[in-house]
């Protein structure tokens, strides 16, 4: 049986929850780095991590790792990998991305053209063939350099694994399904408890909450790259990767998941992006500003992505915007708020400083992750921290 080295690339800060992630799937472990959760297993492994992850990036087939501080390197040690293991003669295969950081070669450019051609004379040898047709399976490569360290890989998923293939519009500046998920698994909301996010947008907090309280896999409904690789993968894995999805889902019991927004369209679009997602009955979308948020239920989370004022003129806004919420907050009896947001001055002008913070990486922003803790609610079955209609 084939063993797989697979590589699952994170926002920066969220290294942990993936981990944990494929922990679950029964995975293992070879290494934790910034950004990324390097694992291995079966080719039962790369459908199943595909299909089931929540917060990865993608999914990487690891061909090799090693340094290079030269093109000569660069070219001698990835003629040095085993591509003939991977590529077949008929193969399309071509270097899609590279990013390099804190390292002497920094041409990305660059970088993809010497890799394609020293993978070329290493097949050229291994096959005795001089010419390529690349009429067969799609091979993308991508590389990430750190430190003048080289890690490349073939990426099994294709497009991106935030591209759940729900949200077919979105708002002003989203929040990517990853992070989304992520965040939400950074607290301690279960399907059993109240969800609110009061700055919703186009519905992407709400409707993972759904998806998650709902036990339905993120990648259930969509294609990935790898599925073409039969050789190595057989349609009967992919099929008994999905059916092991579906038979795991959870449709009994209400949610209590609300999203509102100040903007009558994000609020259309979540409530289509719901109905795609399969989860619409399952959250009470609304128009309603953040200052007139309240609700009757006790033990509550708001778990949210407000405006961070990344353009200038946006920010005059900021102060007012967060002493809404903090008032909005403090008129919730027993709740907790988990709220990220890059604005530094969020906690002066909520009123109280979180009891934690995270740092994360939103893309090239860095943001931080505050959670203002509520007090636990009592043992089911002596209040009301479970049941309960959506609030007014």
């Amino acid at each position: 049986m084939d063993r797989y080295e697979l590589v699952a690339p994170c926002h920066f800060g969220l290294e942990a929850v993936l981990k944990q992630e494929i922990i679950a799937l029964g995975l293992t472990i070879e290494k934790v780095e910034d950004g990324r959760v390097t694992f291995s297993g079966d080719a039962s492994a790369i459908a199943r991590a595909n299909i089931f992850l929540r917060t990865a990036e993608r999914v990487l087939w690891k061909v090799g790792e090693f340094r290079a501080e030269s093109f000569e390197e660069l070219f001698e040690q990835t003629a040095a990998l085993p591509w003939e293991e991977i590529l077949p003669a008929d193969g399309r295969f071509w270097v899609t991305k590279a990013t390099s950081v804190k390292s002497k070669l920094f041409s990305t450019s660059d970088i993809q053209s010497v890799m394609k051609k020293a993978i070329v004379e290493r097949l050229k040898q291994k096959y005795r063939i001089s010419w390529f047709p690349e009429t067969g399976n799609e091979y993308p490569i991508r590389v990430s350099v750190l430190k003048d360290t080289f890690l490349v890989g073939i990426d099994t998923s294709g497009e991106s694994l935030h591209k759940r293939g729900y949200r077919k519009l979105v708002g002003k500046a989203p929040i990517s399904e990853t992070l989304a998920s992520a965040l939400i698994s950074l607290t301690p909301w279960n399907e059993s408890r109240i969800l609110v996010d009061p700055f919703c947008g186009s519905g992407t907090i709400p409707i993972e909450a759904a998806m998650i309280g709902r036990n339905i896999a993120p990648g259930v409904g969509r294609a990935f790259r790898a599925e073409s690789y039969r050789d190595r993968i057989p349609e009967a894995i992919w099929k008994a990767a999905r059916t092991e999805a579906r038979d795991g889902e959870r449709h009994d019991g209400a949610l209590q998941i609300q999203g509102y927004d100040i903007d009558r369209d994000a609020i259309s679009i979540a409530r289509a992006n719901a109905a795609a997602a399969g989860v619409a009955a399952d959250i009470h979308f609304q128009v309603r500003a953040v200052k007139e948020l309240h609700h009757p239920k006790k033990y509550g989370f708001l778990i949210t992505n407000p405006p961070y004022g990344e353009r200038l003129e946006d920010r005059r806004d900021l102060p007012e915007l967060y002493g809404q919420i903090g008032e909005a907050f403090r008129g919730l009896d027993s709740w907790s708020m988990f709220l990220i947001t890059s604005y530094e001055d969020a906690e002066r002008y909520i009123g109280r400083k979180a009891d934690r913070n995270r740092k994360i990486y939103n893309g090239m922003i860095k943001t931080y992750f505050y959670q203002f803790l509520g007090p636990k609610p009592p043992k089911s079955g002596s209040g009301n921290a479970g049941s309960g209609a959506t609030g007014a």
